[in-house]
Formats: structure tokens, sequence, C-alpha cells
């Protein structure tokens, strides 16, 4: 366990003023950063007019090599406090890591962020970076807390992890993200433009904090198409409608071999697991 630090991150514009959608119409639409009381993990990933929303607090810090320590280290689960400001003493719990943006976010409750204000500062006390499954060593774990992992509560039997998952992704659908060579920080995105797609696997009805199996992914030195691999993650933020994103989703584990089982479970959400809400 190490304390990282970061500060509360201002909203900000995906592209600086106007978003292209991917079916050519101009939007200006709340994005990335702030403080947003009323977005949590539980809530839908589609039920903002909004472009890559991050739930509750996102949190960067100014200096960009300390700031990738910070996304490194903190973890799905991590305690984080708030130690400046009129929220001081405040505790919440790292719910997503955000690529290319580098945010963190930490969920509070209403009540926390009210007091809150852009740039007070946030600790988190970082754990899970470097864990590993021994009784299961062909299957990586990645960016998440021991703790977490517990009331998640996977199960080894004959060979195979069983865990499980609000919704299974197939590979085929993901964009943004993808060829990264690590997956100890960030995310990639859920495309949902196919509405036939959508439709089959229920997409548009992921939550924030949801966690999903995404079949036929291995992401045990980046993020790759591969046959029989399976890699299950959290939804970390909202829907885009920017061509080649969407929801997008932080790795927990991978078997380049197939050895995780994934039984979907619709009360396979952050909120549940960690008692946000």
């Amino acid at each position: 366990m190490t304390a990282v630090s970061g500060e509360a991150a201002p909203p900000l514009l995906n592209s600086g003023l106007y978003d292209v959608s991917f079916d050519g119409q101009p939007l200006i639409v709340p994005s990335v950063g702030g403080i947003n009381p009323n977005v949590r993990v539980g809530d839908g990933a589609f039920d903002f007019w909004a472009d890559h929303i991050e739930p509750a607090v996102s949190v960067r810090h100014p200096d960009d090599r300390i700031n990738a320590g910070l996304n490194v280290m903190a973890c799905i689960g991590n305690e984080a406090v708030v130690i400046s400001g009129d929220a001081k003493g405040a505790t919440g719990r790292v719910t997503g890591k955000h690529g290319g943006i580098e945010h963190v976010m930490v969920d509070f409750t209403p009540e926390i962020m009210r007091k809150m204000a852009i740039g007070d500062k946030i600790q988190i006390w970082g754990c899970g970076l470097g864990m590993r499954l021994l009784d299961a060593p062909e299957i990586k774990i990645f960016n998440a807390d021991p703790d977490f992992v517990e009331a998640w509560d996977p199960q080894l039997r004959d060979g195979k992890l069983h865990v499980r998952v609000a919704k299974l992704i197939p590979a085929a659908v993901m964009g943004s993200g993808l060829g990264r060579a690590t997956v100890v920080r960030g995310d990639y995105d859920i495309q949902t433009f196919d509405d036939a797609t959508a439709e089959r696997y229920g997409l548009r009805d992921l939550r924030l904090g949801d966690i999903v199996a995404i079949v036929d992914a291995d992401h045990s030195y980046g993020r790759i198409y591969r046959t029989g691999a399976i890699s299950v993650g959290v939804v970390v933020h909202g829907r885009s409608f920017v061509a080649g994103h969407g929801p997008g989703v932080t790795s927990l584990l991978t078997s380049s071999a197939g050895n995780i089982e994934a039984a979907v479970d619709s009360s396979a959400n952050l909120a549940q697991i960690l008692r946000l809400r």
C-alpha cells in the first residue's frame, strides 16, 4: 500500500468545443472531468446527454509524471481521502481509470461532493499493483484492490476462474484504446453504433460500474483480439457520440487460454459490490 494523490480535476470539453458525431452531427455536450454529484456508478452509461462523462469526482495531478504514478498505482476499490477544503476527511472509493485524459475516478456521496471544490486535494491508498493469483498463474489480474476482489468473490473450480459479470461483450466492438502496450492504466471503449449488435448484447443497458466480460480479447500485454481468450473489466465512463468511442472499460482479469468462466449476474456492479449506494 502506498499513498498517491491528485486533485479534483476541472471539467473539459472533449475536443475544445464541437465534437462531430459518428453520423456527422456537430455537438457541444458535457464531457470529462469535474465533480458530478448526480453521476455515479450504478447509473446508466447512456442516461446522460454527455460524451465520455466520468462518474462522481475526476482526479488528476497537474504534474504529468506524478499523474502517471497516480494512474498506475490507484486500483479499483482503493480508499480515497479528501485532504483539503470543506470536505477534508471525507472518504470514497476508486471506481475507474480513463486513458487519454489520464483521470482516476473516485466515488463520493452527493452530500460530500456538494462540499468539494475543483482543486481539492485527494489522497488514494494505492494497493493492488503487482497482485497475482497464485492458484491460477495463467490468469493475470490488474487494477484491483484485494478487498474489492474479496467482495466480488471469484471462485477457482476445475482450473477455471468463475466470475460474476453484468454483460458479455464481443471483442469485435471494442474501439478506442486498442494498441496500448499495457493495461495497468486507462481503458478502452465499447462501440455501440451498430444497432443489431447493441440490441443483441444489450449494450445500451450498460451501467457505470458494471463488470463485463469481453470475449475473444487478450489483455496480457496490451489489448488485442485473440480467438478463445477472455478478459474482464469494469465500465468506467459513459457513452460517446464520436466514431470509435463508447463506454470505457478498465481491465481487471485476462486469460489468453480462456480459463475464465463468466456468469451473467445483474448485481455485478461496483455500486453493489463496494456498497456505494
